[in-house]
Order: structure tokens, then sequence, then C-alpha cells
């Protein structure tokens, strides 16, 4: 069994998740002019968007969203619009899937479409990276290629919506916090979680300490390209340069069914900051 991401900040901790996504060369966000509140809004992406193991053994928990859930503790982007907008209320469709890739998100943005969404949240690559082994990640080219589809579909199906292009977050700190469990380390095993980065969890070896740079590379590669790839979009697209990535998140903030998705808490999180990242509603 393959488990993959489906994966309040300070002012502080955002301005250090911009300052390294700098660094490690990522786009500025693109000058989007927020506009009116929007009054419908769909996500797109994976089991993160989803709110995988946020409520539930090993199932989706919509309600947790950090896009479009109606949970009150996570605060999602639905409900921070819904506050300022109520027309929003009831028009929030949760298009991701638990799995997805970026393959997947050209079906995604015309489900988008078909359902006249004012405002879209796109969360995706983590599972890109996290894969069985290091040889079957996605190529940069074709993570690429997938996201300009999905893009075009979006802006011929909805010239007038928003877009929010959300960085992938850094699956290397998953590593990092959680290498010293004993928990963490027999689950990420016993399901064969994101072996890519997290296979021998428990080794100094040069040979692993690579492997866990190059998938982190890649990590922040896809980053690169959902930069440009918004840029390119135009002034209804918005990237949040980097922060979800630069979060240092805590091992509290993940799930202890697997290691790996974020909790509630880890989705308060997510959509504090992505929020804040995004068009200021």
């Amino acid at each position: 069994m393959s488990v993959t991401w489906r994966g309040s900040a300070t002012l502080a901790a955002l301005t250090a998740a911009v300052i390294t996504a700098a660094q490690l060369g990522a786009a500025a966000p693109a000058a989007a002019a927020p506009g009116p509140p929007p009054g419908s809004i769909a996500s797109m992406g994976d089991s993160i968007s989803r709110g995988f193991n946020a409520c539930g053994w090993f199932v989706d928990c919509t309600s947790r969203s950090f896009s479009t859930g109606s949970d009150s503790g996570v605060n999602s982007h639905y409900l921070r619009i819904r506050a300022v907008n109520p027309a929003i209320d009831g028009r929030n469709y949760n298009d991701a899937k638990s799995g997805a890739k970026v393959a997947d998100m050209p079906g995604q943005a015309a489900a988008a479409v078909s359902q006249g969404a004012a405002y879209v949240t796109i969360l995706i690559g983590a599972n890109d990276a996290c894969t069985s082994s290091e040889s079957s990640m996605t190529a940069v080219a074709a993570f690429r290629s997938s996201l300009d589809t999905a893009l075009a579909t979006l802006k011929s199906g909805l010239p007038a919506a928003k877009v929010l292009l959300i960085s992938i977050p850094d699956i290397k700190r998953l590593w990092q916090v959680g290498s010293t469990s004993s928990s963490a380390r027999t689950v990420w095993s016993l399901f064969g979680i994101c072996q890519s980065m997290l296979a021998n969890p428990a080794s100094t070896a040069a040979a692993d300490a690579a492997r866990r740079d190059r998938v982190r590379q890649r990590v922040i590669d896809f980053n690169a390209q959902l930069a440009d790839a918004c840029a390119a979009y135009g002034a209804n697209c918005q990237y949040d340069g980097g922060a979800v990535f630069g979060y240092q998140f805590q091992l509290s903030q993940v799930s202890t069914w697997d290691y790996f998705h974020p909790n509630a808490s880890g989705q308060a999180v997510l959509a504090s900051i992505s929020y804040a990242a995004g068009f200021g509603w």
C-alpha cells in the first residue's frame, strides 16, 4: 500500500518562507488585482486538499480541507471568504482527488469550469515527487506540460476567475521532523510512504543523504514551474511565492495515522499561510 501526501503562521514564519523560496530561486508572486471577494470556490489537487486523515482513519475529510472545508477550527479559504462575502455560502467545490498527480489536473480543471468557479486553488505535485522510488518521479517537463494544459482549460473556461497556485510543501522537512520517531519510521516502512524520500529514514549514509537532496530538488524544480506558469497565465493568477514550501512545519501538525498528511492543526496552518500569500480579500 502506497500513501502519498494528498502534503496561524506568524509574520516571521511567512517572511522566512518567502526568503527561503527566494534563496532557492523561486519566482516572485505575480502581481494580481484581487477584485471583489469571489462568490464560489473550487479546489484542485490531491489528498492534502481532500483533508485526508484529518478526521478519520485513512479517509478523506473534506470538511477540514484548507481550501474548501467548513470546519471552523481549520478556517479554510472558503470560510475566510464567506466572512466577507456571504454569497459564497454552499458554493465550495472540492474537485481534488486523493492520490492525484499533475497529470490529473486537466480533468479537475474541466470540473471547476463546469461549476463556474470564481476562485480556484491548486496544490499539486507532492505525489509527483513522493513515489515508490526516486526513478519513478515525474519529469519536470511532463509536470509543466500537464500544468499548462490545466491552466489553459481554466483560462478559456473561466476567464474572470482568480487562480492561486500553492507551492508544494518541503517533503524533506517531513523526514527531518519524523526520522527520529520510531513510530513514524515504522509507519513509513509498513505502508510504503514516499519511499523516494523516506526510504531508510534512519540512515546517515552519503547515498541516502544525496537521494533525499535530489528528491527535494525535484520539488524545488516543480515549484519553479508553478511560479513560471502562473506568471505566464497573467494577472488573474497568483503564486504563493514559496510560502508553503518554506514553512517549517512540526511533527505535531502531521497525522499520527500515517505520519505524512496534515492533521487538523496542519490544515489550519496551511489555510493561514496559503490564504495570506494569496489575493488578500
